[in-house]
């Protein structure tokens, strides 16, 4: 084969992108190394931050833990409605592909940008690779779930993490061929930064652990999806089990930049009572709210956490890796095999359940887990390998 040198576009727009292409960077690093200075066949990356988290701890303090690149293009899209920031997006990306010319256009996960890149890059004629391709929730209300619709039918390579999305795809239409079961990038991630992550002193800051390191018990919440804070009664419903959930165990709530809007908008702030020890958002007496974490003191937070809350879809992959009881406020998830084989249990927003599944873990009943097959930390290496193959074949 006449090998030839391969230019490839990294697409990140928002926070989950980036802890998925940290790890593909590494492995493609990994694969010139391996192939040496004398040989040809070396992929050549260009990373595109689209700017769609502007916000500093949204956005660029990841790619200082991380140790990410300054992005070698930042399209700078910033906020607006799905129309809007989707058409910008695509707009800027458009003259980036003139421009530069890619062999192949790489999008992670199921934001705006993952779908606007594809769609500029399918209409210019240039191969796409979706990592993080066949997940389903089957529930289109969600903006994600049509972001991963469309893109898998628009993308020439889907690189899956688990075999439930392989089928989905499959059901879908979608060539086998076009299939590769890698496992998860993101778990490549959790699993080369934990060490530092456990470096972090978040407890110590937050007063969760002792001089002596004894680590009191919490419970860590995350709390941000339009159809959790959005809605006024919704959001009530989930407050009410929170606040009973907190006169048990403490409950640690890096606020969202569109939570703490919605607690202004709907004049919330009443519902909750002054503690001084956290600032800038204290909540309830024993609900402590504070300003978004950086990815190494979020992992460790997690890390040591009782259980979790969370209406993330990332954070129920890396609870169940990390061994730690979720439950998740939504009625769906695109990540059926964290139920199954990992620690996530639903609950919605239905304010008993999540009362009544909280106390179980309190008492020591929460679910463990079996690890999902290839979460074994080299997922990006794989999805690298397959992907310089397939494309020098083509070629």
């Amino acid at each position: 084969m006449n090998l030839k040198n391969l230019k490839v576009l990294l697409v990140a727009g928002a926070r989950p992108n980036f802890m998925k292409i940290t790890p593909l960077i590494q492995a493609i690093n990994n694969y010139n190394k391996r192939l040496g200075t004398r040989h040809k066949g070396h992929m050549d990356y260009i990373l595109v931050h689209t700017g769609q988290h502007y916000d500093y701890e949204m956005s660029k303090v990841f790619f200082e833990n991380l140790e990410i690149p300054e992005p070698d293009i930042y399209l700078g899209v910033g906020s607006g409605n799905h129309g809007e920031q989707t058409g910008k997006i695509m707009i800027e990306f458009e003259r980036v592909l003139f421009r530069d010319k890619p062999d192949i256009v790489v999008v992670v996960g199921d934001v705006n940008s993952t779908v606007a890149c594809a769609l500029a890059a399918v209409k210019l004629h240039i191969p796409v690779a979706h990592v993080e391709a066949g997940l389903r929730s089957f529930n289109r209300a969600m903006p994600e779930e049509i972001n991963r619709i469309v893109t898998d039918v628009l993308s020439d390579y889907l690189f899956t993490n688990c075999k439930e999305a392989n089928e989905n795809l499959v059901k879908e239409g979608i060539s086998e061929e076009k299939i590769f079961l890698v496992g998860d990038v993101m778990i490549d991630t959790l699993l080369a930064y934990k060490e530092k992550a456990k470096r972090s002193n978040i407890l110590e800051r937050l007063h969760v652990s002792s001089n002596s390191g004894k680590i009191m018990d919490y419970c860590l919440l995350t709390l941000h999806r339009p159809s959790n804070v959005d809605n006024e009664k919704t959001f009530l419903e989930i407050l009410k089990a929170l606040r009973k959930i907190s006169e048990q165990i403490p409950l640690i709530f890096p606020v969202h930049p569109r939570t703490k809007k919605q607690i202004e908008a709907f004049g919330l702030q009443g519902f909750f009572k002054n503690n001084p020890c956290l600032t800038p958002y204290p909540l309830l007496p024993k609900m402590y709210g504070i300003d978004p974490l950086n990815y190494l003191d979020f992992m460790n937070l997690m890390m040591y956490a009782k259980f979790i809350l969370t209406d993330s879809g990332s954070i129920q992959e890396e609870t169940t890796v990390l061994n730690i009881p979720c439950l998740t406020l939504r009625d769906t998830t695109e990540r059926p095999n964290t139920i199954t084989n990992g620690t996530n249990t639903l609950v919605w927003n239905d304010t008993e359940k999540i009362i009544e599944e909280a106390a179980k873990i309190i008492i020591g009943q929460g679910k463990r887990r079996r690890c999902p097959q290839y979460w074994d930390g080299k997922a990006s290496e794989r999805t690298i390998d397959i992907l310089a193959q397939k494309i020098q074949i083509q070629d």
